[in-house]
């Protein structure tokens, strides 16, 4: 329950993302409103009883505990059972209703006319969500996967057939239809959700794409290399990596064409630099960043992204003392830092996890994070990785050494 002090408090604060200030006497839609944008945010709560600058003034309307909830049930699609509580003598005799949400598992919409309405908090405002917007929300509720939306005017012929023969019939063993037999590849492509009636998928399109940026313009690795610890024009490199994820397999599996992942370990590993260390009397060379460590870095990054963020790529940069790899978007499936470092799995993307880890780009148990990257760096120089959660973008970030070495 909320005490009288800590009601102040909050009040004192104003309105913010999850806070929000109405008289009692409202129209059913404004409550619903509200309750709508905050539990496709991150929650919040309604206060009945307070004007918008603050002053309380207090309950008025008879069984305002019934309307809420009738309020919640009616106008609210699906439906929302929100926390209610009524503190008494806030001030001046006068008691205020605290209406609460959390975070839905679904997204809600403001039922209201025959229509659907779907609303988003934004700072103080509660307004309705973009196209683009509501798409990212159901991706978040794990309502829509981006990865198998058709890509627009992407046919079969833009998909490179011979990375396609090198995965089914080398990576997965598996019978593949004759090169002209269009019909045969197009069934076994929709049947992967590499394709669909309409068209190529997005996942086809970023692992086995010929040309994934003509289609997909944000599908790539942006990469940079610095001289010194800070962003400067003047960079030794500036790259941009681009064409499918996977590589082209010889009939021995020697790798013929790189993919994305190869194409990031070949920019760092020509633009850092090799650490000599003594080893049983002898000189050894050794890379600053531990291999598996910065592949699962990377792997990470191409097949977590949110490719429904289509203004930017994922971004690789090397500095003096430190690597920073960037994908844009928000953790996935309520996915926090510490729960990665603990080994907690979720997939925005599953083609693209399934098919990289068929690649053996990904451990089958999915403790590549807390074993190759975090312990791969404790074990190599001794630092600890950064894994950072930065509005719109998660950062791995590995260390070059560890400080005052």
């Amino acid at each position: 329950m909320t005490t009288r002090t800590e009601l102040l408090e909050i009040i004192a604060n104003g309105e913010n993302s999850g806070v929000e200030f109405k008289r009692d006497h409202l129209r059913t839609q404004d409550l619903a409103r509200e309750l709508v944008a905050f539990s496709n945010l991150e929650g919040g709560m309604v206060l009945l009883g307070v004007e918008d600058d603050g002053t309380i003034t207090g309950l008025t309307r008879q069984d305002l505990e019934e309307w809420v909830m009738s309020v919640c049930r009616d106008k609210i699609r699906p439906a929302i059972v929100p926390f209610f509580e009524v503190v008494r003598n806030v001030e001046d005799n006068n008691d205020v209703a605290i209406v609460r949400v959390t975070r839905g598992y679904d997204v809600h919409a403001l039922w209201h006319n025959n229509t659907n309405r779907y609303l988003m908090r934004v700072g103080t405002q509660s307004r309705e969500a973009s196209p683009e917007e509501l798409a990212r929300l159901f991706q978040q509720r794990g309502s829509i996967r981006a990865e198998l939306r058709p890509v627009s005017g992407a046919t079969l012929a833009n998909l490179d057939r011979r990375r396609l023969r090198n995965y089914f019939g080398d990576i997965r063993q598996q019978d593949v239809p004759a090169d002209e037999d269009e019909e045969a590849w197009q069934s076994l492509l929709i049947n992967t959700e590499i394709m669909t009636e309409e068209g190529v998928t997005v996942g086809g399109m970023l692992l086995f794409g010929k040309t994934p940026n003509r289609f997909l313009p944000h599908a790539g690795i942006d990469a940079v290399a610095y001289s010194g610890t800070e962003q400067d024009y003047d960079a030794q490199e500036r790259t941009a990596l681009r064409g499918p994820m996977t590589p082209l397999l010889s009939e021995s599996g020697d790798i013929v064409e790189n993919g994305l992942v190869e194409q990031a370990l070949d920019f760092v590993q020509r633009n850092t630099r090799v650490v000599i260390e003594a080893e049983g009397g002898r000189r050894v060379e050794r890379p600053v960043y531990p291999p598996d460590a910065l592949r699962e870095g990377i792997v990470n990054a191409l097949i977590h992204r949110d490719y429904l963020l289509t203004s930017t790529d994922i971004e690789l940069a090397v500095y003096s003392d430190r690597l920073e790899i960037v994908s844009p978007g928000r953790l996935p499936n309520g996915i926090t830092p510490a729960r990665m470092r603990a080994g907690t799995r979720a997939a925005r993307n599953q083609i693209l996890k399934d098919v990289m880890r068929d690649y053996r780009y990904l451990e089958h148990m999915g403790m590549g994070i807390p074993r190759k990257i975090v312990r791969g760096m404790r074990e190599h120089n001794g630092t600890e990785p950064g894994l950072v959660e930065q509005d719109e973008r998660f950062v791995v970030r590995l260390f070059a050494q560890a400080p005052g070495a």
